[in-house]
C-alpha cells in the first residue's frame, strides 16, 4: 500500500468519526475531522504523481472517498437540520446518476470520458467550501443564512456539472456508436 492510497483511505476512515461528532453536536472536533480529510485530498494526488505512485486503485478510491465524504457531509448537515434538504436531493442525486451511468457504461464495455472537468472540480470545491463554512459557522453559533449567494452558486454548479456530464457521455456514446456502423 503506497502513500497516495494510504492518505486516500485515512479520509474514509475520517468519515465516520466526522459523523459521530456532528451527532454529537461537537462542531469544532467534526472541523477538525473534515479539514483533516480534505488535506489528505489536497496531497494524495499530488503525492501519487510526484512519486510516480499513480495506481488503478487510487483513480477508484480517489473519487470514491470524496464522493462519501461530501455524501455524508451533506447529509449530516440535512439531518441536523442545518441545510436544506432539496440541496442534499441535488448534490447526492447528481453522483448517483453519475454513477449509474459510469456502471451502465462499464457493464455495456462503453468507452467513456470519466475524467473531471473544471466545472466538476469547480463544484467538489464549492460544495467542500460550503460544508465546511456550514460546519464553521455552527461551531461559532454564526447565523448560517450568510452563505446563501455560496449555496445558490454551488447549487446551480452542481446542476450544470451534472447537465455538463451527461451531455458529455451522450454526445460520447452517440458518436462511439456511429463511428462503429
Amino acid at each position: 500500500m503506497n502513500l497516495p492510497n494510504s492518505l486516500t483511505i485515512l479520509r474514509i476512515l475520517l468519515i465516520p468519526v466526522y459523523i459521530g461528532f456532528m451527532v454529537y453536536e461537537q462542531y469544532g472536533p467534526a472541523l477538525l475531522a473534515l479539514l483533516l480529510a480534505g488535506i489528505t485530498d489536497a496531497i494524495d494526488g499530488p503525492i501519487a504523481r510526484h512519486m510516480n505512485q499513480r495506481t488503478e486503485l487510487g483513480s477508484i478510491l480517489d473519487p470514491l472517498a470524496d464522493k462519501l465524504l461530501l455524501t455524508s457531509g451533506f447529509l449530516s448537515l440535512a439531518l441536523l437540520h442545518l441545510v436544506p434538504v432539496w440541496v442534499v436531493i441535488i448534490v447526492v442525486s447528481r453522483d448517483v446518476i453519475l454513477l449509474l451511468g459510469t456502471a451502465v457504461a462499464h457493464v455495456t464495455e462503453t468507452k467513456i470520458d470519466i475524467t473531471p472537468t473544471i466545472l466538476g472540480k469547480s463544484t467538489t470545491f464549492l460544495q467542500i467550501a460550503y460544508v465546511v463554512l456550514v460546519v464553521f459557522l455552527t461551531w461559532r453559533g454564526l447565523d448560517t443564512r450568510i452563505l446563501l449567494p455560496l449555496l445558490a452558486v454551488m447549487v446551480g454548479c452542481t446542476l450544470l456539472s451534472g447537465l455538463h456530464y451527461l451531455h458529455r457521455g451522450y454526445r460520447h456514446v452517440n458518436t462511439a456508436g456511429s463511428a462503429h456502423p
